[in-house]
């Protein structure tokens, strides 16, 4: 019998089995599991990542002049030793002097730009209209960064590159100029937001700061509920990792402007360490919050970020091989989007502007302290070459590392090492998938048939039957390999949003 008393007892005393749907209680728990340990693997990444982008950085200001003079020394004594080579200067040499003639007038170019009358003019914006520049200035940030690491790859190469005329070497002074004009506008860029960010330290009551603050937790609602793979998230995680050293140098910048304006008066640094310590914990606290929820809800495990982190080691460890293919600075930047000329530029014109150098003993610090520089690199480089190479062997990636390019397929024998399909867009590709750009274009008629795509009944009547289940796996084999891209191939410049093709 139905009554009010007997479906109240039965909901006092009705029971259930969490065991039923064991699964789904363990997956929920596994994503506890990695929100937890999200934190810490993320740290990891940025603490390799962030000192990878301070070798690139030391870099420009350590050895690039000792190898600009190494390579200047060697074209001026040239004569004395013979043309036993066909070439000059090697193509390394050929490039350090492009990138420090590039550094040497952009720093010239910058005494252009007064510093004083950008901050005043910013200071005497509004709020809200600060708010906005800030915000185009970060954009602006990101599409400088992806077309100049382009710029200056053409520029390195047409410098480069075997050449059969002596009147193709005039291609290089057009390279030049734009590289030159980049380099110098994306500094002024820096600039501006370096001076944004110090106006924002001096405001009285702080509330331009907490509203650029705030305007890194409006990235989470950008990027948290979008559809991620592991390749979109590698190229977040480097985009995340130069955006945190790019601000660790805008904040060194900040404090020393604010330094000079108080003679350096160091009960002043303990006015600006609270607002620097909470620009950093609101970008750490960003960070981890938008990984977390993204591989929450993608179903991505913790465990990705060793390999992100294997994958930049490998990088450093191929460009310290004999016979690189890029200097680890241009790996770098390719890889994070991080450019160091335009900052190292910043960098020194406002060191020079803020310290005045006179006298023997003032001398006597800055060699000393370059000196300390050249340390602090040659230390950084060992420890990093050392954890790299211990990231890649516990990856097990040595096989890439010393064979590129014949890498077997597991579970298959490796045939015909030579032989390469021929893509519809007319470059060549490898068995893994990978484009080789050195190959010569195939002429659009020959590659015509490949394009007309034939149905079951064509195959069965134009091919044998022992060819047909060839033909099948092989092209079901270029779907999937197509479609998983290694994290090796992929950088910040081959995706255009948060999409790989």
């Amino acid at each position: 019998d139905l009554s009010l008393l007997r479906f109240i007892s039965a909901e006092l005393t009705r029971g259930y089995f969490l065991e039923h749907n064991e699964a789904k209680y363990t997956e929920r728990r596994e994503r506890v599991y990695t929100c937890m340990r999200i934190p810490r693997e993320l740290e990891k990444l940025m603490f390799f990542g962030i000192f990878l982008c301070l070798d690139a950085f030391l870099y420009v200001f350590t050895l690039l002049p000792l190898r600009v003079f190494l390579a200047m020394f060697r074209f001026i004594t040239l004569p004395c030793y013979g043309l036993r080579d066909r070439r000059l200067l090697q193509p390394a040499q050929v490039c350090d002097i492009l990138k420090g003639v590039i550094l040497v007038i952009c720093y010239f170019m910058m005494h252009y730009v007064d510093y004083s009358m950008m901050y005043h003019l910013i200071r005497g914006q509004s709020v809200i209209k600060l708010y906005i520049i800030y915000n185009m200035l970060e954009v602006a940030d990101r599409l400088f960064s992806s077309f100049g690491q382009d710029i200056l790859d053409a520029l390195y190469w047409t410098a480069t590159e075997p050449k059969e005329r002596k009147r193709a070497h005039i291609g290089v002074i057009p390279h030049f100029f734009m590289a030159v004009l980049y380099v110098f506008l994306h500094a002024i860029l820096i600039m501006v937001q370096a001076t944004t960010l110090n106006v924002a330290f001096n405001s009285h009551n702080k509330s331009l700061l907490t509203i650029m603050m705030s305007n890194n937790f409006v990235e989470i609602k950008g990027s948290v509920f979008k559809k991620f793979e592991k390749n979109n998230l590698f190229q977040m995680s480097n985009s995340d990792i130069k955006e945190r050293f790019t601000n660790y140098v805008l904040l060194l910048i900040v404090c020393l402007r604010n330094m000079e304006q108080f003679s350096w008066n160091p009960d002043h640094l303990w006015v600006l360490f609270p607002d620097v310590c909470m620009v950093i914990a609101s970008e750490i606290a960003v960070d981890i919050v938008k990984h977390a929820f993204i591989t929450k809800f993608n179903d991505i495990t913790a465990d990705v970020y060793s390999e992100y982190r294997a994958s930049l080691a490998f990088d450093l460890v191929s460009s310290r091989q004999k016979n690189a293919y890029t200097d680890y600075s241009d790996s770098v930047s390719r890889r994070m989007g991080f450019i160091p000329l335009p900052l190292a530029v910043l960098l020194i014109r406002v060191v020079t502007s803020s310290i005045k150098v006179q006298g023997v003993l003032a001398y006597a610090c800055v060699v000393l302290f370059y000196c300390g520089l050249i340390s602090l690199k040659v230390l950084n480089s060992i420890v990093l070459l050392g954890k790299s190479c211990q990231y890649v062997k516990e990856a097990k990636m040595e096989e890439k590392l010393f064979n590129p390019v014949l890498t077997a397929t597991p579970g298959k024998p490796v045939s015909k090492p030579q032989s390469k399909f021929k893509s519809t867009q007319g470059i060549s590709t490898d068995e893994n998938g990978s484009t080789s750009v050195t190959s010569q274009p195939v002429h659009q008629k020959e590659s015509m048939p490949s394009l007309l795509v034939t149905s079951n009944s064509d195959q069965f009547l134009t091919t044998p039957d022992g060819e047909e289940k060839d033909i099948s796996q092989d092209s079901s084999e270029l779907k999937h390999r197509s479609s998983k891209k290694d994290l090796l191939e992929i950088d910040r410049f081959t995706i255009c949003g948060n999409r790989i093709d």
